[in-house]
């Protein structure tokens, strides 16, 4: 028996999907869930095998939550229009149901699922959340998984960013939060006249710069309102004089 969530704010969308499967007696529907937190609890819960999941959703979108998810199950998504989801999916091969979508197009999703091998879509979706990633809507905020909670970090309320291994801490007012991406990553997607990558290991926000100081040879340390001490290196204090016009 093949395990499946639905993840859809829309309740009629969840009814379509309900009543088409039921020509798959193989897949089982565990669970029914109105927005991406229920539908993270839900994945961790019952560890499923196949989630059909809505994109565009309230609280959390369909892409955030599955950033938070470790053990991606394969993915089919249902959505709206969306200019930056379609791109994502087109580039990456991942199906998606363009709604309204028939039972036609529905089942043709489905028999692309049963016939692909289990672990061939964990590594597309990666690349598929990279390049959605781009989509300006989310650009504004960082979400991030705190034991069982979620943690939605407008990006005005970030001071830097530290690399961390294979994570990123994200240091904010109220304390600091692990994120599973590269310093690469938030090099491209956040707004480089407001962060600026002042060395390998940090992005720093340049609303949060107190001054500037000499340090040792080449280098020097920005100082933020926190009194944190970034070091800044000799390349990126060429880009925050950029960005700061001095």
């Amino acid at each position: 028996m093949i395990r499946a969530l639905l993840i859809d704010d829309e309740p009629l969308a969840r009814m379509v999907v309900k009543e088409y499967l039921q020509a798959f007696p193989q897949i089982e529907v565990l669970q029914e869930c109105g927005d991406g937190f229920e539908g993270l609890k839900a994945i961790q819960q019952y560890q499923p095998d196949l989630i059909f999941l809505d994109v565009q959703m309230p609280k959390i979108n369909g892409f955030e939550m599955l950033e938070l998810v470790d053990e991606q199950p394969a993915v089919i998504f249902t959505t709206a229009f969306d200019e930056y989801a379609i791109k994502a999916f087109e580039a990456h091969a991942t199906d998606y149901l363009l709604k309204p979508f028939s039972k036609e197009r529905f089942n043709k999703a489905i028999e692309k699922f049963l016939a692909q091998a289990p672990a061939a879509g964990a590594p597309r979706q990666e690349q598929l959340l990279e390049t959605a990633s781009h989509s300006p809507a989310q650009h504004e905020r960082i979400v991030v998984k705190t034991g069982t909670k979620v943690k939605i970090i407008p990006v005005a309320d970030v001071q830097y960013l530290q690399a961390d291994d294979d994570y990123v801490s994200i240091f904010t007012q109220e304390g600091s939060y692990l994120k599973n991406k590269t310093m690469s990553f938030f090099e491209q997607t956040l707004d480089a006249r407001q962060f600026v990558r002042v060395h390998r290991s940090y992005i720093v926000s340049v609303q949060e710069i107190t001054r500037i100081d000499p340090y040792e040879k080449d280098s020097h340390l920005a100082i933020l309102k926190s009194g944190a001490k970034i070091p800044v290196s000799k390349t990126g204090y060429v880009k925050l004089k950029q960005v700061l016009g001095i």
